[in-house]
């Protein structure tokens, strides 16, 4: 019995020994079962949440590659539009004509270098100023008109002091939608120009001048020849009493030539022999012959500099005579007569300024025609011959002057190069 007990026992414990390790080793399996779950559970988390990254950083380098690229258009854009406003700058600095712009509150925006050289300022002292404060007359009264204006010629007076004639047009600045946005001065520097058209026109009085005073000159001394041979004999046998009579007819027969000798010489076309001449020396020289040491009228001279042009000594030396006669002898009782020699430009300016009794108005629009004078004992051919003569010389004479305040002769004549 106790032998049964024992194997009772033995079978028992061997049971249980195996239904525990049985059951250790279910329960293992189903421990590496769930391990082997949970990690493919969290393989198939993690790949999701790669996949996420993956496609998070592809966007990202994407997104940098569509900025590079942008970045690259943003450049070549820039560039562009640089490389396009340096060649409209370089084509507005290159056109010969003067241009300026400016916005509807009248500031000057813009202004090529044309336009500083004609009108002889400074761009950079003149951007965002007032027109108005700016610039002189005419230009003030065309753009106070606010009227395109379309080749018109003014006298100017420039900001170096140059007296000048220029052509101007204006014309509205609008943006791409058609709005106002200011107003475009262009304009052209018609000085020469002009003096070339004064030359022409006076070349052509001349010449018809010249061919009527030529015949009326050989039949007036013909004439006065006759004339003055019979007064001589009259002279021989009149009486002492009758000899005054006689000389007065003498001397009216020597002002008639002298007016026809200077006729001649104004009708004789003007061929300068034309030599490298210092104009300070000749201006001095000139003073010296025509005013000497005189007491009554106090002279002043203003030369910068030394300047040196191509003259005909005796002809521009009979021009400024004529002129600084003239300034004598409208300050009778005395004055003072101020000479300045400048250079502007390639141009050589004289001024000649007196403060006589100055000329009247309209008498300015005549000094320089033949036969006309203000004088009594004049012939009214001096200051056309002193234009005759500047004129030869390439140059141009003007004059400003107000009656009872004195009178300014201004000539401008080229320099060597």
């Amino acid at each position: 019995m106790q032998d049964n007990f024992l194997r009772i026992l033995t079978l028992f414990l061997f049971t249980f020994t195996v239904f525990t390790v049985l059951l250790l080793v279910i329960t293992a399996y189903i421990y590496k079962k769930k391990k082997a779950l949970k990690q493919a559970e969290n393989a198939k988390e993690h790949s999701g949440l790669g996949f996420v990254v993956e496609t998070f950083h592809e966007l990202v380098n994407k997104l940098k590659e569509e900025e590079k690229k942008l970045e690259q258009l943003r450049a070549f854009a820039e560039e562009k539009a640089l490389s396009l406003e340096v060649y409209n700058e370089n084509v507005l600095q290159s056109v010969p004509s003067g241009v300026i712009s400016i916005n509807n509150e009248l500031k000057i925006k813009s202004m090529n270098q044309a336009a500083e050289r004609i009108l002889g300022i400074s761009a950079k002292e003149v951007i965002d100023k007032n027109f108005m404060e700016v610039f002189n007359e005419p230009l003030i009264t065309i753009m106070r008109g606010d009227k395109p204006v379309s080749r018109a010629e003014y006298p100017y007076v420039t900001g170096d002091g140059r007296h000048i004639w220029i052509g101007v047009t204006t014309s509205e600045l609008k943006n791409t939608g058609g709005e106002k946005m200011g107003m475009i001065f262009v304009f052209t520097d018609l000085t020469d120009i002009k003096a070339l058209q004064a030359q022409v026109e006076l070349k052509k009085r001349l010449s018809q001048l010249g061919e009527m005073s030529a015949g009326i000159s050989h039949e007036l001394r013909n004439s006065m020849s006759v004339i003055s041979g019979y007064a001589k004999l009259l002279g021989k046998k009149v009486d002492a009493s009758n000899k005054a009579t006689v000389d007065a007819i003498q001397a009216e027969i020597g002002n008639m030539d002298k007016i026809i000798s200077e006729l001649l010489s104004f009708a004789k076309p003007a061929a300068p022999l034309k030599e490298k001449t210092d104009l300070n020396v000749l201006l001095s020289e000139t003073l010296a012959a025509v005013i000497g040491d005189s007491d009554t009228i106090h002279v002043s001279t203003n030369y910068e500099k030394p300047v040196s042009i191509n003259a005909d000594v005796v002809l521009l030396r009979q021009a400024l005579s004529n002129l600084i006669i003239n300034a004598v002898e409208a300050t009778p009782d005395g004055g003072s007569i101020d000479i300045g020699l400048s250079c502007i430009r390639n141009r050589a300016e004289i001024n000649i300024r007196d403060t006589g009794c100055g000329i009247s108005r309209d008498a300015q629009q005549k000094i320089f025609l033949p036969f006309y004078t203000t004088k009594q004992e004049g012939t009214g051919l001096g200051l056309a011959l002193v234009q005759k003569i500047i004129v030869a010389h390439g140059g141009s004479i003007e004059v400003e002057s107000e009656a009872g305040k004195g009178t300014a002769f201004r000539i401008t004549l080229p320099m060597t190069g």
